[in-house]
């Protein structure tokens, strides 16, 4: 019989706050002096501040940096391992050629001018940020592009993928949880964000999971060193149990279909970093602080510091002020660079004032094929047949009919790989 069986459930009930309060309790028995554990974690994550800010007066970024052609020739030192894991964030320096990715960026201009998306757009029909401070950034609901298509299948993209799949420890309880050198090809949006904009830009928050990570039995064993009292020996770059977690088991939480090693972009403008970019916390073992944070006594018995169905899972500076000391931003990039983050790791978008230049990304992650990843390249075939947005994103199908979308016979064998199709 599970330790977890008090609120180990396959559905989240309608009375969700029921569900928290037996949780709490559950877990406050099981950890014995939360107290003490958080205090562990927040020396950690204060300490590990105080290096990344040594790290930024002394290069003037928090993040590590590769250059690509290391990561292909195989180059890559143990020390640039170990720093990238210690972070759990990267920048890949020239992962495309830069006139590649311009021509992307002006491929997907003339799809959209020539299936006049101005005309027919309706507006955000997501509200799974609506628990964030500050605003969206400017995202378009499109998937099928050939600017798109061709990055995902580009086999400079398979490349680094399977690097940064090979971060984690893949093998464990007896099985392997993935295949680090095949991706599922995960669809997902294009931000576009002209010069001279002024934008609030996108509160603190985590993605994967919010109400989950507290109530998933997969998630509970995911971390389950943590909720044994034994911090030290968490490991966020283990990926047992983390293929089993099923969001779509929950109503109205935030879904992800498929397990992602690192979320990430490439970009197809140059972008300074002071101009309203992507920022992360880069301490991984941060996600301790917030699956604590709610058990202490603090915080009301139906409460999760915030967090609420259907809803990003947000840090706030009421409930986590340490973890907003450390968020940090991107380097400097270049057109065909790519930046990564670990799937738990904590980001923002910061607000900026009349932009200067351009900030276009292509969001593309490492999701390795899974048996979970599996099924859902399944669902995405379908819908990039159809030319309809993929299960996970509202649906909005604006480029069912549109002309020049991106088909079948144009795929390369890691798009069919990625599309379950090999």
């Amino acid at each position: 019989m599970s330790k977890y069986q008090t609120f180990e459930s396959a559905v989240l009930p309608e009375n969700h706050q029921d569900s928290i309060v037996k949780m709490k309790k559950a877990l406050r028995a099981q950890i014995g002096d939360v107290a003490s554990l958080f205090a562990e974690v927040s020396d950690f994550i204060a300490t590990e501040i105080e290096s990344i800010k040594v790290q930024q007066a002394l290069t003037g970024s928090g993040w590590p940096v590769l250059e690509y052609d290391v990561i292909a020739n195989g180059q890559v030192t143990e020390a640039q391992r170990v720093a990238i894991k210690r972070r759990g964030c990267l920048v890949i320096k020239n992962h495309f050629p830069r006139d590649q990715v311009l021509a992307w960026d002006k491929g997907l201009l003339d799809y959209l001018d020539n299936n006049d998306f101005d005309a027919v757009y309706r507006g955000p029909a997501d509200q799974f940020f609506g628990n964030l401070e500050a605003s969206r950034p400017e995202i378009f609901p499109i998937y099928w592009s050939p600017s798109q298509m061709q990055l995902r299948q580009h086999e400079r993209m398979g490349t680094a993928q399977s690097f940064l799949n090979r971060l984690w420890k893949n093998r464990s309880h007896g099985q392997e949880w993935f295949n680090p050198d095949v991706n599922a090809l995960y669809p997902d949006r294009v931000r576009r964000r002209p010069p001279g904009t002024t934008s609030r830009g996108l509160g603190a928050h985590t993605d994967s999971g919010a109400l989950e990570r507290w109530l998933h039995p997969a998630y509970l064993k995911v971390f389950d060193k943590i909720y044994n009292n034994d911090f030290k020996s968490y490991d966020p770059w283990d990926a047992a149990f983390r293929t089993e977690v099923d969001e779509y088991a929950y109503k109205d939480t935030v879904k992800c279909s498929a397990f992602r090693t690192f979320q990430g972009w490439t970009a197809l403008s140059d972008m300074l970093a002071d101009q309203g970019v992507l920022h992360t916390l880069p301490i991984p073992k941060a996600m301790a602080y917030l699956l604590l944070r709610p058990l202490l006594d603090d915080v009301p018995e139906d409460e999760l510091c915030g967090v609420a169905p259907g809803k990003v899972l947000p840090v706030s500076e009421k409930w986590h002020p340490l973890l907003l000391q450390g968020m940090t931003p991107i380097p400097e990039v270049q057109a065909g660079d790519s930046v990564w983050w670990h799937c738990d790791v904590v980001h923002s978008v910061a607000p900026v004032e009349n932009q200067q230049g351009w900030g276009n990304v292509m969001y593309v992650p490492a999701a390795p094929m899974c048996a979970k990843n599996r099924r859902y390249a399944g669902d995405v075939l379908r819908a990039f047949e159809q030319g309809v947005s993929p299960d996970d994103f509202p649906r909005e199908d604006y480029e069912q009919c549109w002309t020049g979308r991106f088909t079948a016979p144009q795929l390369n064998a890691l798009g069919r790989r990625g599309l379950g199709l090999e």
